[in-house]
């Protein structure tokens, strides 16, 4: 038996049966297609012996496109998708099922994007596709979801109907669990030659030409469409006999429809996906306790054979709960119980049951026994609800059922474990090699499930571990009070997370602390203590922490809790335990070379050294309670909404509770304290220069700089630093930097950027890092009283200096990016020059994730309450969202004018003038701008009062007054990274810039999909390797700049502001106040890259000086006689190398196939030569 979660099953079983397989990154279907990838690159064949072809296209609708294309051609084809990128398919799923076509698409089923966008799971993608002639056939586990690949692999082909193979998102597609492989030879007996030949036979060819996809006209097309009805109908015999087979060759035996339970169950729920499972084993623990009750599990759901599954019904059936994990507003009910209704209105003999319709599990909500049980007790009563939901509290509605949280129906030697880690520390991954190492080195079977937000890493993330001696059918998380282990890697989240009411009486808690066993009582809220000593919890601690700085791994402590998780567990004696962390170790980080590999090993040889058991004192005496989730000023909404998602208890919010237009407040990150730093900077006043890099780089915007008069600082708290303000115009003022302590993410970023050092002790800069947790309350009071001191006016400062320019409020704050985010100061620096005007279109991807994330949101707004509006459309369409709002801002400020030139003999003729002619091209003159739009609407407010007849003096002033903000200039911003800009919306974007309109695009390069895990992108450089390019990127990188430079008309600037600072905010200024058209690429170091974010800026000058990325800027409106293009770096000073192996990306590379990369070197380095020569001839003077 092997452990892997449900993608890397089906994946295995598609890279077997296809020929061709057309990808595209979409989480959380993107494993499939790396699989596929990793496998091809390492030459791995197919059934047939041949490797099959894996391309990577630049959005899903290519990806189907190429599919459909690849199937035309006789090819044995596959992708792989879900959520929008399914929606993306749609057209051409229809013309691939109307020409009979086999093929399989694979799909983790995800929720699409409507009041909010969710990653999460549920039916909704693949409910929008039921129409389009594909077969739908719904797999429940991870050995279903392997098993159903090759069943409907195998079904296509006999049926001629292709297929839309789905498994539930995430809580299928990434639960890890032990599951039967299914051999080759079992597959190669499945997949009929002859139906391949025939496939193949009916692929386009010139040697027997045939036309193929006509336009048809009203004489003939609904017969066509007619003439498709026998294969439909025969295709549910077509998969059981498939399945039949299957079972003969396997031993596991499939129905079109499972039934399970009593034989004689009165009541019924029919159900698909992974809810079926939690169904099932509710069912099996109701009848053994006296209930008389089943499941019917709908694996085929289209077509759908409405008799065969009123057949599988028992006949003593009364009462039926049909779940749907999806919904449809405004429909007389979700499609699976409509399916339903409609087969008993055809099928049922004698009186019919009581049919209800339920939704549940919408965005990966549980869907747990408890709920299972409410459901029959619910078909139990006289008058059952008609259409109910499960799982959520509906007080606005009330279709709700109520339920017993707590049911557990799991056997008692199943054991189970829950680590709660920090993104980006490794918990995770060592957590699904335990997985691993249970399922393989032992006769257990073992599940794991991963809890994640959607932050960047330095989130939360929860493991929930389940083994015992029978195979683990438990798809929901571990129950409160039920865990026998439970772990902390993060002493910091004691005070956040009660993470003790999920263990059981007896049970063992591993603490990563920083305190020894003798001293760690001492430092508990009292809660914990509380649950230590009422649960009589065995408890260990260690500081996993020293022990991987000890060893060399920064923070990455995965290692050193996993050794103590299987010392502690018993689950495996300890050597062999040991060695078999090893052989993960090896596994794991093998490719990222030998050095890393002894450093884990000798975390791992360490850490049982340093693993204590404390001694729990007899009572408890903390007086120290868990802090409230955000501060008693936060507004109310704040208060009792995003507090209780901060605090992981958003479940529990009522659907009153919810903004009904998925509308939320802006600048809630500053109520959230995260807390995740361990060090944080600390400000060296008297040797500073003032220069105000630290706070230009700072990711998260917690380095702020004021200029304040000395009589404002009395009331300041002692420990508050100040120094002589060294500004010119302003040396009599006090200047201040300060951290807001507990929202910094600890990168150092701004320690690397210092170009001061303390001559006395050179190891020290103006700014270094220092224990957060010493200076937690004194920082915390400092950041409150510098919060109180006013902002600097605008007006004053000359914000094309980097040093005046960080003295402006940044309306973009405390976002949950990586530590050491190369995006988010570009947008930082983008909200304190143009924040209080600016409009925001953003594409998905790691921008909106970290840009518009429940629970809290950083785009904010200052104290006049200005401040950027965002929103996110698509990933797709984000250019053309953005023009719409330019579209939209210039026919309302058409109206405005024309309103106004009515409206004037009604008011102050100066006033008039002065807004029609105002120049808004500076701080001072938008803010005088401002001041008469405040006074007009002051007079149209009076004139607007009983507004009157349509079309009158009071009807105009009210249309005016509603849309007078307009007359003040506003700044719109279509932001997004290279997915979106090279690739997936290229289309648009071209189209935009072409437009010749006022917007600004700005493109955060990382080379790489980085929302998605870091897939290959058309920006992705030749010989990097990536997600989707194992082997390395043969092609060189798009020059988005150069193409759009052809237009003549559009701003075009390349960027990098850790290697020249001043020229980024020169091409932002420049780019913002051309009337036209601007993009501005922006390099972005990225996670994904391979490195520590603590050495970006280093890297970002290195790329820069080796030629890989010039500095330049186009500027269309360059004076007569000048050169529109500047050229801003200088020629390449170091060699390639130097930059691009300190990378991971391209070491990769370069240890497992160092000739390949050694050619695509040599290539990389001719890129830039051929490069530079056409620069520097653009550059020459005219």
């Amino acid at each position: 038996m092997i452990t892997i979660d449900a993608n890397e099953a089906a994946a295995m079983v598609a890279h077997k049966v296809n020929e061709v397989i057309a990808i595209y990154p979409i989480t959380p279907a993107s494993p499939m297609g790396e699989w596929s990838d990793q496998w091809s690159s390492e030459g791995r064949p197919n059934l047939w012996g041949h490797v099959p072809t894996v391309i990577e296209m630049q959005s899903e609708a290519g990806a189907a496109g190429a599919v459909h294309g690849a199937l035309q051609s006789g090819a044995l084809t596959t992708t792989f998708t879900a959520s929008q990128g399914l929606l993306l398919m749609i057209p051409n799923l229809y013309k691939i099922a109307g020409e009979l076509t086999p093929t399989v698409l694979h799909i983790a089923a995800r929720s699409l994007a409507a009041q909010g966008l969710s990653i999460f799971g549920d039916h909704s993608d693949v409910m929008a596709a039921r129409q389009t002639g594909f077969a739908l056939l719904a797999a429940n586990s991870v050995q279903e979801a392997m098993d159903f690949a090759l069943i409907s692999s195998a079904a296509t082909l006999r049926a001629r109907i292709p297929f839309l193979h789905f498994f539930d998102g995430f809580r299928t597609s990434h639960e890890v669990n032990k599951i039967d492989p299914i051999p080759d030879e079992v597959m190669r007996a499945m997949m009929s030659d002859e139906l391949i030949r025939a496939h193949r036979t009916r692929g386009l060819t010139p040697d027997n030409p045939f036309i193929r996809g006509t336009a048809q006209n009203p004489d003939v097309y609904f017969q066509a469409r007619e003439s498709v009805n026998q294969f439909y109908t025969a295709c549910p015999v077509v998969v059981q006999e498939t399945m039949d087979q299957f079972a003969a060759l396997t031993g596991r035996q499939y129905k079109l429809f499972d039934y399970v339970g009593a034989a004689d169950a009165d009541r019924v729920i029919i159900v698909m996906g992974s809810g079926a499972e939690t169904a099932e084993q509710t069912a099996l623990y109701l009848n053994a306790h006296g209930h008389k009750v089943g499941v019917l599990k709908v694996r085929l759901y289209r077509p759908l054979d409405t008799a065969a599954l009123i057949a599988a019904l028992p006949a003593t059936t009364k009462a039926i709960a049909v779940l749907d994990r999806t919904k449809e507003p405004g429909a007389g009910g979700e499609p699976l119980y409509l399916d339903v209704v409609s087969a008993v209105v055809d099928h049922w003999q004698g009186k019919l049951p009581a049919l209800i319709g339920g939704r549940y599990g919408l965005s990966s909500k549980e869907f747990t026994p408890g709920m299972v049980k409410a459901i029959y007790d619910e078909l139990a009563k006289e008058n059952p609800k008609k259409r109910f939901t499960i799982g959520i509290n509906d007080d606005v509605t009330h279709l709700s059922l109520a339920y017993d949280p707590h049911l557990d129906i799991e056997s008692a030697d199943v054991i189970r474990a829950m680590f709660y880690g920090l993104g980006a520390d490794g918990t995770v991954g060592a957590n699904k090699n335990a997985i691993k190492i249970i399922g393989e080195d032992t006769d257990l079977h073992a599940q794991g499930y991963f809890v994640y937000d959607s932050k960047k890493s330095g989130a939360i993330t929860v493991s929930h571990l389940r083994f015992g001696p029978q195979p683990i059918h438990a798809p929901y998380l571990i129950l409160e009070g039920t865990a026998s282990f439970v772990a902390c890697h993060q002493f910091g989240f004691l005070e956040k997370y009660d993470m003790l009411k999920m263990a059981k009486p007896g049970a063992t808690f591993l603490l990563n602390s920083p305190y020894g066993a003798d001293e760690v009582w001492n430092h508990l809220p009292r809660p914990v203590q509380q649950d230590l000593l009422a649960k009589q919890i065995k408890f260990y601690v260690i500081d996993a922490l020293q022990v991987a700085q000890e060893n060399k791994l920064g923070n990455r402590i995965n290692t050193t809790m996993q050794t103590c998780f299987f010392a502690l567990s018993g689950v495996l004696p300890r050597d062999e335990a040991i060695t078999a962390i090893k052989y993960a170790i090896q596994k794991t980080y093998g490719k990222r070379g030998e050095a890393v590999v002894a450093q884990n090993y000798a975390a791992v040889d360490s850490a049982l050294g340093h693993l204590h058991e404390v001694t729990v004192p007899m009572a408890v005496t903390s007086v120290y309670e868990r802090p409230a989730a955000v501060s008693a000023q936060a507004p109310d909404f704040v208060r009792s909404v995003t507090a209780r998602m901060i605090e992981g208890m958003g479940d529990m919010l009522p659907v009153s509770a919810m903004p009904i237009d998925g509308t939320y407040p802006c600048g809630t990150t500053q109520w959230e304290k995260r807390n995740i730093a361990t060090e944080i900077p600390v400000w060296d006043p008297d040797i500073c220069i003032q220069c105000g890099k630290c706070a230009m780089v700072c990711p998260h915007s917690v380095i702020r700089m004021k200029l304040v008069d000395e009589p404002l600082l009395a009331d300041a708290p002692e420990t508050f630093k100040n120094a002589k303000s060294r500004y010119k115009g302003h040396e009599e003022q006090k200047f201040i930097l300060q951290i807001a302590p507990e929202d910094c993410t600890g990168c150092t970023l701004c320690v690397e950027v210092c170009p001061v050092k303390n001559k006395r002790q050179p190891k020290f800069k103006a700014i270094n890092m220092a224990a957060q947790a010493p200076l937690r309350d004194t920082e915390r009071a400092n950041w409150e009283f510098f919060q109180t001191l006013p902002e600097v006016d605008r007006t004053t400062l000359n914000v094309s200096q980097i040093k005046e320019s960080q003295l402006l409020q940044p309306l973009f704050e405390f976002s949950g990016a990586c530590a050491g985010c190369g995006e988010t100061p570009y947008l930082s620096l983008l909200s304190r020059l143009f924040g209080d005007r600016m409009m925001v279109a953003n594409a998905t991807g790691c921008s909106s994730i970290y840009g518009g994330n429940l629970p809290t949101t950083p785009w904010t707004a200052n104290a006049d309450g200005r401040g950027p509006s965002w929103s996110n459309s698509l990933f797709e369409d984000n250019a053309e969202f953005g023009f719409g709002m330019r579209a939209a801002l210039d026919q309302r400020l058409l109206m405005a004018s024309e309103l106004l030139d009515q409206l004037r003999d009604h008011l102050p003729t100066d006033l008039v003038a002065e807004i029609e002619n105002a120049d808004q091209s500076t701080e001072a003159g938008l803010a005088a701008q401002r001041e008469r739009v405040a006074v007009l609407k002051e007079y149209l407010t009076e004139l607007s009062r009983g507004a009157g007849e349509q079309g009158g003096t009071g009807d105009k002033a009210a249309h005016l007054l509603s849309v007078a903000d307009v007359l003040v200039k506003k700044s719109v911003w279509i932001i997004g990274g290279d997915g979106w800009a090279y690739d997936i919306g290229y289309g648009g974007l071209d189209h935009v810039l072409a437009s010749g309109k006022n917007v600004n695009i700005l493109v955060l390069d990382t080379e790489v999909y980085s929302n998605t895990g870091g897939q290959m992108s058309k920006a992705t450089p030749r010989g990097a390797v990536a997600k989707f390019a194992a082997g390395g990127k043969t092609q060189r990188k798009k020059d988005l700049g150069l193409l759009a430079m052809s237009y003549g008309n559009v701003y075009v600037a390349k960027i990098a502001f850790g290697a020249k600072d001043t020229q980024t905010i020169k091409a932002l200024l420049e780019a913002e106040a051309y009337d036209g058209p601007s993009l501005i690429i922006a390099y972005s170091h990225c996670v994904a890259h391979g490195y520590d974010l603590q050495f970006g800026l280093q890297q970002q000058a290195a790329a820069v000086d080796s030629g890989h990325w010039p500095l330049y800027r186009y500027h269309p409106e360059a004076a007569e006689g000048e050169n529109p293009f500047t050229l801003d770096s200088k020629a390449p000073s170091i060699p390639l190398e130097q930059y691009i192996y300190r990378e991971g990306r391209y070491r990769m590379l370069q240890q497992s196939d160092p000739h390949a990369a050694e050619t695509l070197l040599e290539l990389a380095k001719d890129d830039i030569k051929t490069r530079w020569a056409q620069l520097e001839a653009l550059s020459r003077k005219l």
